[in-house]
């Protein structure tokens, strides 16, 4: 597969360079010549306002927390640093399981190539005829969280292919529509990780790829997304068989992610500057390129994804999670939090829609993201140069998003056909 991947530096135009690499490999991300900003507290415009308990603006004010994000999250939560890693998992996901949990790590790889949603049903009721759900149910409290995040991938697999994707596992009208001792499985897990609609693209995705060979601990998990060849943990095609769209579009979100850490730093650059601030146009400027990198990227992924093969059960897949809002990745809507592009047309409502999939501390950033990136939203507003600047980065996060649905159009497509020119 030849991955072309847009290289940017920080004084020049963008350069376009073509690297052809295996399958499943990503080019090394864009040089923006941004060195990691340091922790620093947010400055404040006039009449902002913080959110949370009172303590948070203290908190923001020592530098503590520039964000204010302790506000939005249990106090047990240790605070979440995306300039690190994205929203991608700290460490790669857990490949497999040990123990009674090789059972679940098996069942979600037989339901995942299951012909249909009654076939899938069928496998999750014989694991609970045969007491499997209830003997994992009894061992929940015990997975340390990295575990427990790789049983709740391995759960969203199962919810969706079953059909299942939307229901509150804890309703009693989900007991009328769904395994009982599977939705017993999905509460226990949901509070473990305290996550109740883990079911997305981000848990589907983020957590279900993994580097092919086994990392040095020094190289961080964007690195290895973007550089190292990546397998699917739980493939939506049988073994020996090339991967499907599901897993070629799964697989584009990851590397979005990945190649987007740059647009993590640059939101937190951004955070609390004032309009007229001499940083923020250039900082807007960085935040065009990387888009308009990141759409790049997407396009080269566009024929291979419209080639590989498709089932009626996996464009069911899609279909499920498209009707849930559970389809964006995480970095398209850290876009959105700085440039607001999102909740002007749906509103405010429509933005926490899709954020409800995420987890809480990830939620609690992008809302810190909303109110602290409020004064370089009046630019919007404005005249000028810089007005222009950021009217141009919310038409590259448009035509980003854009992109990228076009991509979804064709992964639940019944037939073969290049990428709907949506942009």
């Amino acid at each position: 597969m030849t991955i072309t991947t847009t290289t940017m530096t920080t004084g020049a135009t963008t350069d376009t360079a073509s690297a052809t690499t295996p399958a499943g490999t990503a080019a090394a991300g864009p040089d923006l010549g941004i060195p990691p900003t340091p922790r620093v507290p947010a400055r404040r415009a006039p009449g902002a306002t913080g959110g949370g308990r009172p303590d948070a603006d203290a908190r923001s004010a020592t530098g503590a927390d520039p964000l204010g994000t302790q506000g939005d999250t249990a106090s047990a939560l240790p605070p979440h640093d995306p300039r690190a890693h994205g929203f991608l998992p700290e460490r790669p996901p857990v490949r497999s399981m040990i123990g009674t949990w090789t059972r679940l790590d098996a069942m979600a790889r037989e339901v995942a190539v299951a012909p249909g949603r009654e076939a899938a049903v069928a496998i999750v009721e014989r694991a609970r005829e045969a007491d499997e759900l209830s003997a994992l149910r009894q061992r929940v409290s015990r997975l340390s969280p990295r575990n427990a995040e790789a049983a709740a991938m391995r759960v969203a697999v199962i919810a969706v292919a079953c059909g299942w994707g939307g229901l509150d596992p804890l309703a009693p009208a989900a007991r009328q529509c769904a395994d009982e001792g599977f939705l017993d499985l999905w509460a226990a897990i949901a509070h473990r990780i305290d996550h109740e609609q883990f079911v997305a693209l981000p848990t589907l995705a983020l957590h279900n790829w993994a580097p092919e060979r086994k990392p040095r601990r020094h190289i961080p998990i964007d690195q290895l997304a973007r550089t190292e060849p990546l397998v699917p943990i739980v493939r939506w095609a049988p073994e020996g068989q090339p991967l499907s769209r599901l897993d070629l579009l799964m697989l584009a979100a990851t590397r979005l992610e990945a190649h987007g850490i740059w647009l993590f730093r640059l939101a937190e650059t951004l955070a609390g500057r004032a309009p007229d601030d001499s940083s923020t146009p250039t900082a807007l400027r960085r935040l065009v390129r990387i888009q308009h990198s990141l759409r790049a990227q997407l396009h080269s992924e566009a024929a291979g994804l419209a080639a590989a093969p498709a089932t009626a059960q996996q464009r069911a897949v899609l279909g499920a999670l498209a009707e849930q809002g559970a389809l964006e990745p995480p970095v398209l809507q850290a876009a959105d939090a700085v440039l607001g592009v999102g909740g002007r047309r749906a509103g405010e409502g429509r933005r926490q829609h899709l954020r409800r999939h995420l987890p809480v501390q990830h939620r609690a950033w992008l809302s810190a993201m909303d109110r602290h990136c409020a004064p370089v939203r009046t630019l919007a507003h404005r005249g000028g140069p810089d007005a222009a600047v950021y009217r141009e980065a919310q038409e590259s996060l448009i035509a980003l998003r854009r992109t990228y649905a076009g991509l979804v159009q064709t992964a639940a497509r019944p037939v073969s056909g290049p990428l709907t020119a949506a942009a």
